[in-house]
């Protein structure tokens, strides 16, 4: 007679069993479950995956990774550092208040502080503090105080005249600048270096746009309290141009405008301003120059 043929384990995996749960005294059947040993594999390693999964979340991302060996707060060293810090502090602090009392209590009983050194004195006192830096010594020579004297005084005043400007450097500016008169009107206050006045003031019709008088970049564009809305222009050829108590500005910071484009909008702001005007100011090489030996405003 053959033996029976022996069946595969893994065909096994797929044979139904029946789990039933039933009351111990009436025998009744409460809850009944069909699994298989494939069943029963799939879901233990399936809530493996979960429970891993929770585990490497809550110490990657929660504070209680601190309480396992090897994980520590990114900002611990960070916190440690200050605390050194104002430890450190704390004791100068606490030295000095130590010395300050220690000197009281001698003043309170009748210490003759002649009988000290000075050199004692002050080394009791640098004990209190912190290290400085006053042992390094800085000398001039004397050549090096001629030259600053020197310099000094050729550049003295530099800011109020136009001897800087020599007519080579206006010769070869002007061969390049074509200017673009910014508005077109009667000039009221005309160009004074003297009284700290370095352009001129130009009264136009109301709400008439200003314009650019060269290509160039805006560098400000703001508001300020003695001269309202301002704008200055950056030109090629060191020349900048500044137009001051506009009403609105057309421009920003950053914008490229070209010669005769619209930029701002005359206007009476800030404190300083008497009436709708420009106040129309042209700088050549860091240095304030009369915008009517280049422009015409009428």
């Amino acid at each position: 007679m053959a033996s029976p043929k022996k069946e595969k384990w893994y065909r096994k995996l797929r044979y139904k069993y029946r789990f039933v749960i039933l009351h111990d005294d009436t025998f009744e059947e409460r809850f009944t479950f069909r699994l298989s040993r494939m069943n029963v594999f799939v879901s233990l390693v399936s809530l493996s995956v979960v429970l891993i999964t929770v585990t490497g979340y809550i110490i990657a991302f929660t504070s209680l990774r601190e309480y396992i060996p090897g994980y520590t707060d990114v900002n611990l060293n960070k916190r440690v550092y200050e605390m050194e810090r104002r430890a450190d502090s704390l004791e100068n602090v606490f030295r000095q208040k130590e010395l300050y009392m220690e000197n009281f209590r001698r003043i309170v009983d009748g210490y003759d502080f002649s009988n000290d050194s000075l050199e004692a004195i002050s080394n009791t006192n640098q004990s209190a503090r912190q290290p400085t830096y006053d042992s390094i010594t800085l000398t001039k020579s004397p050549e090096d105080s001629l030259l600053r004297l020197e310099f000094e005084a050729a550049e003295k005043y530099n800011l109020y005249s136009e001897s800087g400007l020599t007519p080579e450097s206006r010769k070869r500016a002007m061969a390049v600048a074509n200017f673009f008169v910014p508005v077109k009107g009667t000039i009221t206050n005309h160009f004074n270096p003297s009284e700290k006045h370095y352009g001129v003031d130009v009264v136009a019709q109301y709400n008439e746009a200003i314009k650019s008088t060269l290509d160039g970049t805006v560098v400000y564009a703001d508001w300020t309290l003695n001269t309202g809305y301002v704008i200055g222009v950056q030109h090629a050829g060191n020349f900048f141009s500044v137009y001051k108590h506009n009403s609105v500005l057309l421009k920003k910071e950053g914008d490229l405008v070209k010669a005769g484009e619209p930029i701002a909008i005359i206007g009476e702001t800030g404190e300083l301003a008497t009436g709708p005007h420009l106040h129309f100011e042209l700088w050549f090489n860091g240095m304030p120059i009369n915008p009517e030996e280049y422009l015409s405003f009428n």
